[in-house]
């Protein structure tokens, strides 16, 4: 029986969009692992999860070690490698981004207090480049783990919804999501009801919806997200029962797990009748740092007060302390309706939006929101500039790059600095996924744009503070963008009062709320619509009214936002001096290599006499880049006359360039690509009417001469005559005599 493979399945009823097979098997591979499952899709994509725990705790660490490890396999998409070794490396974004999405809901779905190593690790073995093998990824992780005996309350349903042509279809290919209005990837389980519990939500608009809306499609407002979210439960309901099947059939019984509690109910007692009046009272403390200062100060005196009564258990005392102070902070905001820096649940810190705020960059801004502090800074660049993909994703290029960086010092701490880390790499995708559904066209703004943000202070919500300072810094660099997008951070803490649960949404959230409250989301958009949401849950379900409700107050906080960020900036600036300027030619595709030349020797050429960047598009489109505007119009006259060249005509003038001598004259080049021969019988004008023996005598490869066009054959050759200083000015006499 050890062998046996066993199978289930979820179908997903798209309408007329066509249904997608989600298939589950345990039981052929990965046989070691404590739990394996492979998930289907459509029979064409695969994605191998293991789920592995450790033999012993690590009970000396204060957090539950989950570990989550994405393995793009480029053979998957029948690719090599593009790297030197011609292996897979590092991660990719793509890789790290979902790693991000199976950890969320999974880790609160754990038994509090397990101390275990648990590694998951997915392998994406097949992949139909037109599949998107995130979500598979999520129920793979969650069936793997549900079948290796763990203390887990999965199984944990995926699935990515997206709004096309005004229905929510499930799994939808890249091809489909090309007409989508919204997109979002929603994960969640089935309570004992029946009904579906929301987890963890990342959704953005796309880079069409704003034309989409144009033409007619749905906006997708606070409203329709909601919708969205309710049309994912029936997916996930699906796909958790599918899980469930498989289960009943093979996963293991549940293992025998210590768990390390944070504290005892006696150390909370006693610690709460020895500080609480203390705490409470530091808790009222506005300003950030006074506050920590005072909290570590009334802990000093509970470990003093406790030490001797619990020795041995200082870290239990750690644990109720905090404890304390989350109780303490939610009760007050319930009761009070007063948040720990003493604002109300709906306002927003004081807010301050500068421009320029660094010298001699493309474009910069400063946004502070309380004593979250972010600092934009914008690059534009040639094309050529735009980030290579080597990814399983058929997306291989990008115009757009955000990062965002967070140094340890923005919360007055010490730490390693350098790469990215996951979390970082998490903020920067929300805030470019925020940002690109306004950006111009390639063909409307034709240059690669690098944004930065730097988070120079945190409490609260960097990632939207950098959408915001974001989109000042673009249009301070001169991205004309479709609209301005503003970000805001959201909680939410409940509690049950005389049998009914409360719930208070509170606005612009600090690090502290965001620890302690029940839900926190951010949401980006414009004045009109959401461009991204990303939300995160510890309760088993939100009525829909108070989402609903929730969504509403963040809007309103995100027009006051987009106010105060209109008087710093409202409309884009000139482009900054030190910035390259980029022009557009467009020619036939069948000129293409005249432009490139044998080896590149034309486009070289231009690029070395012009000091211009040019990049070359598969359909003719042509983009010259240079630090100046006369260097860009210099070659984009060269490059016109050769591709959309105006025809020589008997008569005219050109001082040319002599690019071969032969015995019998000299080849003049007039404009690029257009030759004409200058007889040896003529070049004795430019001798003094002596006979020339040699062409090089006289004329030699490089030098330049004013030539007239004498005659052009039924071939279109050209014959040329010099023009001499003295016969100019006899023609000119002799035009005057007439």
């Amino acid at each position: 029986m050890e062998n046996e493979t066993h199978y289930a399945e979820a179908v997903i009823d798209n309408g007329t969009f066509g249904t997608r097979t989600i298939r589950f098997e345990t039981g052929r591979l990965a046989k070691q692992a404590a739990g394996s499952a492979v998930a289907y899709l459509d029979d064409d994509t695969m994605v191998l999860s293991a789920t592995t725990a450790s033999k012993r705790p690590k009970d000396q660490l204060d957090f539950f070690p989950l570990t989550v490890d994405v393995e793009e396999r480029q053979y998957a998409a029948g690719k090599i490698p593009g790297s030197f070794f011609r292996r897979e490396g590092r991660p990719s974004e793509d890789a790290i981004l979902t790693c991000r999405l199976i950890d969320r809901p999974l880790r609160p779905s754990f038994r509090k207090g397990l101390r275990n190593e648990i590694q998951i690790v997915e392998t994406i073995m097949a992949l139909n480049p037109d599949h998107l093998y995130d979500v598979v990824a999520i129920n793979a992780a969650s069936c793997s783990t549900q079948l290796a005996g763990l203390p887990f309350s999965g199984p944990i349903g995926g699935t990515r919804v997206a709004l096309i042509k005004g229905q929510w279809v499930a799994f939808p290919t890249h091809t489909e999501l090309e007409d989508a209005v919204f997109d979002m990837v929603v994960a969640g389980r089935v309570l004992e009801d029946g009904d579906v519990a929301i987890m963890m939500v990342e959704a953005e608009a796309t880079e069409k919806t704003i034309q989409l809306v144009k033409d007619g499609a749905e906006a997708p407002t606070e409203e329709v997200v909601a919708a969205g979210l309710e049309a994912a439960k029936p997916f996930i309901k699906a796909l958790c029962k599918a899980q469930s099947d498989l289960a009943a059939k093979a996963a293991k019984p549940t293992g025998d797990f210590p768990v390390f509690l944070d504290y005892e109910d006696d150390v909370l007692e006693a610690l709460t009748a020895a500080v609480k009046t203390e705490l409470a009272q530091a808790l009222t403390i506005a300003g950030k740092q006074e506050r920590d200062a005072e909290l570590d100060r009334v802990k000093e005196i509970a470990g003093e007060k406790l030490l001797p009564q619990f020795e041995g258990r200082e870290k239990e005392i750690s644990g109720a302390y905090r404890a304390l102070t989350k109780k303490l902070v939610r009760e007050r905001v319930i009761k009070d309706k007063v948040r720990i820096d003493g604002r109300g649940v709906t306002d927003i810190r004081t807010l301050a939006a500068e421009v320029e705020a660094i010298p001699r960059v493309h474009g910069s801004a400063l946004f502070e929101r309380g004593e979250t502090q972010i600092l934009g800074v914008t690059t534009l660049n040639m094309l050529r500039m735009e980030q290579q993909l080597d990814t399983l994703s058929p997306v291989t290029r990008k115009r757009y790059m955000h990062n965002y960086n967070f140094p340890p010092y923005s919360v007055g701490e010490t730490g390693r600095v350098g790469s990215p880390k996951r979390r970082e790499i998490g903020h920067g995708a929300l805030a470019e996924r925020a940002i690109v559904p306004v950006l111009p066209s390639r063909e409307d703004f034709p240059y690669a744009i690098r944004q930065v943000s730097e988070a120079l202070g945190s409490n609260g919500s960097t990632s939207m503070g950098s959408v915001c300072a974001s989109t000042m810094s673009l249009l301070n660099a001169g991205v004309p963008l479709k609209a301005a997008v503003a970000g805001i951070a959201m909680g939410l803490i409940s509690q049950e009062i005389d049998g009914q649960t409360h719930y208070v949404a509170l606005t612009d959230i600090l690090g502290a709320e965001d620890a302690f409250g029940d839900m926190d989301f951010k949401v980006a958009g414009t004045k009109q619509f959401v461009t991204a949401l990303q939300l995160d849950t510890k309760l088993d379900g939100i009525p829909a009214s108070v989402l609903a409700a929730a969504l509403k107050q963040a809007r309103d906080a995100r027009l006051h936002i987009l106010d105060v960020m209109n008087e710093a900036i409202d409309v884009p600036d000139e482009m900054s001096p030190n910035a390259p300027r980029i022009i557009t030619v467009k020619i036939p595709v069948d000129k293409i290599g005249e432009v490139i030349g044998p080896k590149g020797k034309m486009i070289n050429q231009i690029q070395e006499d012009t000091g211009a960047d040019i990049t070359i598009e598969d359909d003719g489109t042509i983009y010259i880049g240079a630090a100046d505007g006369p260097a860009a119009e210099a070659a984009r006259a060269t490059i016109n006359g050769i591709a959309n060249p105006t025809m020589p005509e008997v008569g005219e003038r050109y001082l040319g360039t002599v690019v071969k001598t032969t015995t019998f004259g000299a080849f003049v080049s007039l404009l690029p690509g257009k030759d004409g021969l200058l007889h040896i019988s003529q070049i004795r004008k430019l001798a003094g009417g002596k006979r020339v023996e040699n062409v090089e005598d006289v004329l030699g490869v490089g030098q330049k001469v004013q030539v007239e066009i004498a005659e052009i054959d039924s071939r279109g050759k050209l014959s040329l005559i010099p023009v001499v200083e003295g016969e100019e000015d006899d023609d000119k006499k002799d035009d005057t005599d007439k």
